[in-house]
């Protein structure tokens, strides 16, 4: 499993540049991709590799399961799920946290040819409603008594749902029923005895399940997606086998890791990085999986793993710098001073290495003594000190965040992707980079741009389509082959993409000016003071920002800037983050943010007012997506008093 030499593909927003033919490299890929299909490296795992680990879970006393565990337990599910009636290319769906029977539930319905969906925990009544119609799911899989609650009013309608296997046996409805649980009793199962009673049954016929398996084919559906939807209706994502191993595959082509790496699974299993990177990349590589099953724990998740790669999103990776910030800051004097010196060295040979310049053997030296003298150590205390590759996607990460990490030594490169692409799209390398962009085409893919600057891409990539209600697959790409994206941007003289907004999100203000304002958004919150930034201006006659304070960092903050976070404003406001919010040292720090984001914009793209919100946005309070993207509808509606004052 040695990783090729890297080999960047130029985007180019013409046609002819977009077709030309294969490289060496990407040929290779896609023959390695060629007959590769999840349950057939399930076995290539088990037979070559099956006492090495898989999944663990992180503070679990619990062994890790190792490939040949993980197959045979998914077999034994697999013939489970068929005795309840799951037939291949119906559809099921999981309703639980990351944990180990999550993939061992999705893997089994894989081996029989179905479809496993994670739905989104956030999701509401009528969310879990659509689910269901549109699936038209046979199976639901659910966690415990909380996901049984949430489903509850769901399942005492109509749905094509016959069978609900829970994985906590003390979840089942007890006692005496009310006529809603009388009805659905019978379609209850306990996760145990549907693994026990496939083990039994598969053990006695192996042919049933492995007759199924082995009829999967690269092009099939492996797992259904359902976009998070920033507005309207989520869209139901149909990847195949050969999406979702291409796109490991070429991973592996681009980034040079050992054989069997290990990796940390923080975000939800709806989420395509994770699908990815948590599934389907570790049994490409026959890797190891540790869990994390707090997304809010992620960092000491890393400490305890020192892991060699990891995909952040840009709030990830914003935290880790403010929090590096704030340890050096209130480092002493020496160290300090030391700290400063190893930043300049190594934002030195990144900008270097940016610009493909040759770095002198001095500063190399000086680089690797900064290196092992000062930033490992440092970095050590956060798990990143064997970092390899690091890369943040999902949402615009600032520049200067990047720039803040690589003067720190850990090398964050931006990618760019969808659901629909099978994750990423574009890709920049540990060599071949550009900060502030998200790279160029991954391998195999080809890139243009509209006359209006949306995104087209095609590719091995690419996804089968959009799941219809029906059960049948509508094709969402043109006649060649092309995806139109919805996302803006740019594209330089060397082919890195630039992203600069939503097709649909795009402010028009009132003297008709075109505002992007993602823009905004990425400068303002490059201030690791603010969490979160969202830019109003819509048939408005010009630009404000809501703000919303980082709740790690502003109480930091404030202690070194010597205000008490504790004590109650002139409001009487409760909280920490509600009192900063209106503390004037605070609302003057803010205000350079905004003064500095603007000496960087067009004077229509200039925020002329800002207003910082006392509390926090969560996918739970509905401002974010699961995803952590802007519902700016939501925001706008939720806010709209706060809006028009910024207008009076």
């Amino acid at each position: 499993m040695t990783s090729p030499a890297v080999t960047a593909v130029s985007g180019d927003s013409s046609a002819a540049a977009a077709n030309h033919p294969l490289t060496e490299l990407e040929a290779e890929c896609a023959r390695r991709a060629a007959d590769l299909t999840v349950p057939a490296l399930l076995e290539r795992n088990a037979l070559e590799f099956g006492d090495l680990p898989a999944i663990s879970v992180i503070g679990s006393e619990d062994a890790p399961l190792t490939w040949a565990t993980v197959r045979t337990r998914s077999l034994a599910l697999a013939r489970g799920l068929y005795e309840l009636g799951l037939r291949p290319g119906e559809r099921m769906l999981i309703a639980m946290s990351s944990r180990p029977e999550h993939w061992l539930v999705d893997l089994g319905a894989v081996h029989l040819g179905a479809i496993p969906s994670t739905v989104y925990a956030t999701l509401s009544t009528p969310q879990l409603q659509y689910a269901a119609e549109h699936s038209q799911a046979q199976v639901l899989i659910l966690e415990g008594a909380e996901q049984l609650e949430r489903w509850a009013p769901v399942l005492a309608g109509q749905t094509s749902i016959h069978s609900v296997v829970i994985v906590d046996a003390d979840a089942l409805p007890a006692g005496p029923l009310s006529a809603d649980e009388a009805r659905l009793r019978p379609r209850f199962h306990t996760l145990a005895e549907v693994e026990r009673d496939g083990a039994a049954r598969h053990i006695a016929d192996p042919g049933v399940v492995d007759r199924l398996w082995r009829a999967v084919r690269p092009h099939q559906p492996v797992a259904l997606l359902y976009t998070s939807g920033t507005t309207g209706t989520p869209k139901g994502v149909v990847l195949s086998h050969h999406n979702v191993l291409y796109q490991s595959v070429a991973l592996e082509a681009q980034v040079d890791l050992p054989a069997h790496p290990v990796t940390v699974a923080y975000l939800p299993l709806a989420h395509i990085a994770e699908r990815v990177l948590g599934i389907y990349a570790p049994i490409y590589r026959a890797g190891h999986v540790h869990i994390c099953a707090d997304t809010a724990a992620v960092v000491s998740a890393l400490a305890a793993i020192h892991p060699l790669s990891f995909f952040g999103v840009p709030r990830v990776w914003e935290k880790l710098a403010a929090g590096l910030q704030t340890m050096i800051a209130l480092a002493d004097d020496e160290r300090r001073g030391a700290l400063a010196a190893a930043q300049a060295v190594a934002l030195e040979v990144h900008n270097l290495t940016e610009a493909h310049a040759p770095v002198p053997e001095e500063l190399a030296r000086h680089f690797d003594d900064a290196q092992l003298s000062v930033l490992r150590p440092l970095l050590g205390t956060l798990g990143l000190d064997r970092m390899i590759w690091a890369c943040s996607g999902a949402a615009p990460i600032p520049a200067a965040v990047l720039r803040t990490l690589a003067g720190l030594g850990i090398e964050v490169r931006e990618v760019w992707g969808l659901s629909e692409t099978t994750g990423t799209a574009t890709i920049n390398t540990l060599d071949v980079f550009r900060t502030g962009t998200v790279g160029r085409p991954h391998l195999g893919m080809r890139l243009r741009l509209a006359d209006d600057g949306e995104i087209l891409i095609r590719g091995p990539l690419v996804c089968l389509g959009y799941l219809r209600a029906d059960g049948t697959i509508e094709t969402i790409t043109d006649a060649d082959g092309w995806l139109a994206t919805g996302d803006i941007g740019t594209l330089d003289d060397a082919g890195y993409l630039t992203i600069t907004d939503r097709k649909k999100e795009l402010i028009i203000t009132s003297t008709g000016k075109n505002v992007a304002p993602a823009q905004i958004e990425n400068l303002l919150r490059a201030h690791p003071l603010i969490g979160q930034a969202v830019a109003i201006g819509d048939r408005r006659p010009y630009v404000t920002a809501l703000l919303v304070l980082d709740d790690e960092v502003a109480p930091a903050w404030a202690k070194a800037a010597g205000l008490d976070a504790d004590a109650p404003d002139a409001s009487g406001a409760s909280g920490a983050s509600a009192r900063l919010a209106a503390h004037p040292a605070v609302l003057a720090e803010l205000q350079g943010a905004v003064d500095a984001a603007n000496s960087r914009l067009a004077r229509a793209e200039q925020v002329k007012k800002f207003r910082v919100l006392p509390v926090g946005w969560t996918p739970e309070s509905g401002e974010l997506t699961p995803t952590l993207k802007l519902r700016r509808r939501i925001i706008n509606e939720k806010y709209a008093t706060e809006i028009d004052d910024l207008y009076s």
